[in-house]
Formats: structure tokens, sequence, C-alpha cells
């Protein structure tokens, strides 16, 4: 992902640095996906044609990639699944290079909607992240088990990264994510962003999109995409969807509560 930043002697002593900084702060049946829909109160957008390589944008047309729910796979153990090729969806008047972040209102069921933002190296954080035990998320209703790292099933995942705007007890920036989404899933997308903003001081396109199912409270995952706008997404480009699931555990998304897999 990081092309030629990888190559300089530096840089994975700086990307070493980023990613335990980021530990530290870290928020993770048959018609499993059937229902979904995308949470997004945008709505659809336009973006890049699927045929093309990352950098290439025409405007709104037919053969224009949409995100789909029936290009979302059914977990298989992996903790995230590419879409598009892996190529994001951002429109014209979306690639810009002025940082903003906008976090969408809570709906009538109390559940984020889409966290889009344009970041830069000035918007990252300079204190340390604070409390955020009094935020409930929509669904939340945490559970321990012995053989989860950190024992919690639930984190209050951040739909944008702390630590890439500073964003810590925002109601509209948090989501009730399993541990295995945040850490397995989120994360290593967090640290490549991290990295790549701290050492070339580039702008992110970033958009963050929680997945329901109905009604339930609970998503079913995170719709992430990224672009770097300066190098025409070279340092940074992905379009992928986070599986909520913890391996050994069963989730009823409806209410949050969950209970142990039966052994197999």
């Amino acid at each position: 992902m990081y092309n030629r930043f990888m190559k300089n002697r530096h840089f994975p002593v700086i990307i070493s640095l980023i990613v335990f900084a980021l530990v530290l702060t870290s928020c993770g049946t048959d018609s499993f996906f059937s229902a979904l829909e995308y949470h997004s109160p945008s709505g659809e957008s336009p973006g890049i044609n699927q045929g093309n390589e990352a950098g290439t944008f025409t405007p709104a047309d037919d053969g224009v990639y949409q995100f789909r729910l029936a290009d979302v796979p059914e977990w298989s153990g992996e903790p995230v699944t590419v879409l598009n090729g892996n190529v994001p969806v951002f429109s014209e008047e979306e690639l810009k290079s002025d940082p903003f972040v906008s976090y969408s209102e809570l709906d009538e069921l109390g559940r984020c909607g889409t966290a889009f933002a344009c970041l830069d190296n000035s918007m990252r954080p300079e204190e340390e992240r604070g409390d955020i035990s009094e935020i409930r998320p929509s669904g939340w209703h945490n559970a321990s088990y012995d053989f989860i790292d950190g024992k919690w099933l639930y984190n209050r995942c951040h739909l944008i990264s702390f630590s890439l705007t500073g964003e810590n007890d925002n109601e509209q920036n948090l989501i009730t994510g399993t541990r295995y989404m945040n850490l397995e899933g989120m994360l290593p997308y967090e640290y490549d962003v991290t990295g790549y903003i701290a050492y070339t001081k580039n702008h992110v396109l970033y958009r963050s999109t929680p997945v329901f199912s109905g009604s339930e409270p609970v998503p079913r995952g995170v719709h992430l995409e990224a672009y770097s706008v300066e190098d025409h997404g070279e340092g940074i480009s992905f379009n992928i969807f986070c599986y909520n699931v913890q391996p050994g555990v069963e989730i009823d998304y409806s209410t949050g509560q969950s209970r142990a897999a039966p052994a197999t």
C-alpha cells in the first residue's frame, strides 16, 4: 500500500511507534447479509469506473461502481473483504485537499451514520485519549469471554480513529463493535493511514459507514474507503468491508446480546 514510502530506511521505525500508540488508544446464519441495508444519509454518490485504476475519476454514469449489499460475501474467517477491486468511490467534487471532518446525526433509532473526512497531519491529536465509558452506542450490551483478548466482546469503536482526528467522546463517531473487528479489521487500515499522513504530510479522503440490517441497533460491519489526494491514490487507496463478528461468539444484532458459540 505504501509503495515507495516503505523503501525509506526510517519509515519502519516511524510506523512501529505509530502502531504502538494506536494499540494503546484503539476503541475492532446462512442469510447473514440478505436483509442488510446501507445506512448512509447522503445516499449514493458517483465515483470511479470499476475498470479504471485508482486516480481515474469520472462523473456518475452507467458502469460507475456503487456499493451493493450483494458485493459483501458472508463472513468466512477473515476480518475484512475487499470491494470493487479495492478501489474507493469518491466523486470529483469530493476530491479536495482542504481538511474537514463531518459526522451524521444519529437516526431515530440512535444509530450512527457515515463519518467523512479529508485528513491531514494537523488534525492528529497531541493529548492522550480520555475516558469514553459514559457513551453507550446503540445496541451496547457488553459481555466478557475468557478467550477474547481483553475479555470484553465489544469496544466503543470510533468510525474515524481518535489517532486521525482527536475526536474522542463524540456519540456520532462511536459504534458497538467487536474486539475482533476493531483490532483485526479496522486497526491495520487506520495504522496505514496514520503512518502515511505522518510521513508525507499529504491529505487522505476517508469515509467510514456503519452497515445495519433493518432496524437492528448493532451494525453488521463497517464500510471503509480511503484515497490519498496529492499522489492520486499511490500511497493510500482501499475499499473494504470490516465484519462486526467475534470468533467463538454468537451475536444477536437485534439486541446486542451474545453467547458463546457451541463447540464443534
